[in-house]
């Protein structure tokens, strides 16, 4: 009696053909515990245009991606698969542009889109009313298009993102009372 177990993403199992002969005997009867569903990875792109066994990948379409640095002052230009992050293709291409948590969760990555679309169903540090206004994440972000962003200033999305919660505005930094605290550790 064979025990058969669902795959963890569906419930299909089909019989598998044995690779070598000599355990087809052994193995008579057996189960594959491979799921048909297909699956792809958004933070994945084959490498190569055919697999392994001579069967093409589906080519996954690219887009230029322009970000206007505010802060250093220089435009980069690159190109991004849609399946893959703005933020990790430009640092896999040498290109510095701001970050901090890497998980669409803080606002160093914020971008204005000035054209394109940006996909970023991951994208937490901006609220829904902030992503209808342009505003993007480019390290949870995928580009639908090619894309003209442009970066912004981190306190200021932050104060668009959550200033309407401070009832007294953007709160001052008090540097005498920031060298108190340092001076008690």
């Amino acid at each position: 009696m064979d025990l058969v177990v669902p795959c963890n993403s569906c419930t299909s199992l089909y019989r598998q053909t044995p690779l070598h002969p000599r355990l087809s005997s052994a193995k008579r009867g057996a189960f594959s515990f491979r799921c048909r569903r297909k699956t792809t990875s958004e933070l994945q792109s084959p490498v190569s245009s055919t697999s392994p066994y001579g069967n093409p990948f589906p080519t996954i379409p690219t887009h230029k991606i322009t970000v206007h640095d505010r802060k250093q002052g220089v435009v980069h230009e690159f190109v991004v698969p849609e399946d893959q992050y703005i933020l990790h293709t430009a640092e896999s291409q040498n290109i510095t542009l701001p970050f901090a948590c890497r998980h669409g969760c803080c606002t160093s990555c914020a971008v204005r889109v000035k054209s394109g679309q940006i996909r970023q169903p991951e994208a937490l540090g901006i609220s829904a009313e902030l992503k209808a206004k342009g505003y993007a994440l480019l390290c949870v972000g995928f580009p639908s298009s090619d894309v003209e962003v442009e970066t912004q200033d981190e306190d200021e999305v932050y104060w668009l993102q959550f200033g309407r919660y401070f009832a007294r505005g953007p709160i001052e930094r008090d540097d005498y009372a920031l060298e108190l605290a340092m001076g008690d550790e």
